[in-house]
């Protein structure tokens, strides 16, 4: 694929993956045939930082874990009232992560 356009979707979607995923999505980016660059610049990532958002004014609700598929997790967190609060506090500072993790999961089946 055209290092220029492997660039920009690199300098446009970074903050959608975790920093160690990066240089390995470039690679196989460049690797890869021009067919498929329409697939990948289609795919919808989740903002890491709007879940944060959500999951701290949504609390215990699961609504975070929803929006990034984690259904069981979400049901949980929705049934125990977000862990008593304690698993609601643990997903403020793990959720981004989480997020990131995804959006390597969604991007992972097209760069091979």
């Amino acid at each position: 694929m055209d290092a220029q356009k492997v660039d920009m979707f690199i300098m446009s979607n970074a903050k959608f993956f975790e920093t160690h995923h990066v240089a390995t999505i470039r690679d196989r980016l460049l690797a890869m045939d021009d067919s498929k660059w329409a697939l990948i610049s289609t795919i919808q990532f989740k903002d890491p930082t709007t879940i944060l958002i959500i999951s701290i004014l949504a609390c215990g609700l699961g609504i975070d874990r929803f929006m990034i598929g984690d259904t069981g997790i979400g049901v949980g967190k929705l049934l125990t009232c977000g862990g008593f609060y304690i698993w609601t506090i643990v997903d403020w500072f793990m959720i981004q992560s989480a997020t990131r993790e995804k959006n390597m999961q969604l991007l992972q089946p097209h760069l091979y």
